[in-house]
């Protein structure tokens, strides 16, 4: 049974890889700086889906800000593949705490790296990156050779996560890789992110618990995956015989108003009625048209992605749809509770 480590466990990557990887036979190790590990992991949905693995995972408290416990970490547990999906994501924190930002998305690569070179050089490593490293890029779509221009605090750390992964590749001939993902979503997405925000609000209004919902600049374009088939490329870089990077993406971008349209039309509903473009909610920097050419994943990993752009609108729709019917079943039946005693 080989075992995994993934920073990050709780996050929306973190979860389905965890659920993944245990259909493959892992035994699944996953870090968290909560200090209450038994709560559910999808802190995006009240579904509690992770809770289904719960029992079946290894969840430790730790700090990836320390050296010394990154190294007992991998003392420890001797993971045979560590993924590293713990990050700071919110674009609402990318300008408010920037070093922070670059201490844990970017100095925690060379902390786990260099624990990796002096533990086990043996181990395989996959970084998480980001499409974001290539911020204003000028090319479109990107390719694992276009030049890195990122445009925030983000996009930096990963960038300098990026190159970490490569020079200990080159230089010190570790198994590790770098997975240039691009924006993927899924029910499991926080809700500060703006796809959630769409299926939430179309799900809300549709039953009559919201009226409208304010965004920024609905032309904005993204190419948008499902989270689930990401974590599967990062897997299947693991499973190679030389290590590299990739980009992970579908190929096609989209628009906020797509999403919007492709939501609320879900639920029968025409988003022109409910939905206001507002200026102030616009991200401080926007970047270019990021659109990522996934030919080598396709070519050397035989991977593509399942989902198309409208089942996946459909999916976080009807999952936004069902936690609200389980929250208004649960306060029903809390009620009639009290009514009897």
């Amino acid at each position: 049974m080989p075992t995994a480590l993934i920073t990050g466990v709780k996050g929306q990557d973190g979860s389905y890889l965890a659920e993944f990887l245990l259909g493959k036979g892992y035994r699944v190790v996953g870090t968290t700086r909560d200090r209450s590990p038994d709560r559910t992991l999808d802190r995006a949905s009240d579904q509690q889906l992770i809770l289904q693995i719960r029992d079946r995972i290894e969840i430790v408290e730790t700090d990836l800000l320390s050296q010394e416990l990154v190294e007992d970490l991998l003392r420890k547990y001797k993971p045979d593949e560590v993924y590293n999906l713990g990050a700071r994501a919110s674009s609402r924190d990318l300008w408010t705490e920037p070093v922070s930002t670059g201490n844990l998305n970017g100095l925690t690569v060379a902390r786990i790296l260099a624990g990796i070179r002096k533990i086990d050089p043996g181990i395989r490593f996959v970084q998480a990156s980001s499409s974001e490293v290539f911020g204003n890029t000028a090319e479109t779509p990107q390719t694992e050779a276009t030049a890195f221009r990122p445009r925030n605090p983000y996009g930096v750390a990963k960038a300098y996560g990026h190159w970490t992964t490569v020079v200990y590749r080159e230089q010190e001939k570790l198994f590790a890789c770098s997975s240039i993902l691009y924006n993927h979503e899924s029910p499991r997405r926080g809700l500060e992110f703006v796809t959630r925000k769409i299926s939430r609000a179309a799900a809300m209004i549709s039953l009559g618990e919201e009226k409208e919902l304010r965004l920024g600049r609905l032309e904005a374009r993204r190419d948008w995956g499902f989270a689930g088939d990401y974590v599967r490329a990062m897997w299947l870089m693991l499973q190679q015989s030389q290590p590299d990077d990739y980009i992970i993406a579908t190929g096609e971008t989209h628009s906020v108003r797509d999403f919007c349209e492709a939501a609320f039309a879900h639920v029968g509903l025409d988003y022109r009625d409910f939905v206001l473009e507002g200026v102030g909610d616009c991200r401080p920097a926007e970047t270019g048209l990021l659109a990522g050419n996934p030919a080598k994943a396709h070519r050397i990993l035989l991977w593509k992605s399942t989902v198309g752009f409208q089942d996946l609108v459909r999916m976080m729709v009807d999952a936004d749809l069902k936690s609200i019917h389980d929250r208004r079943t649960l306060a029903d039946q809390s009620s009639s509770a009290a009514n009897r005693s």
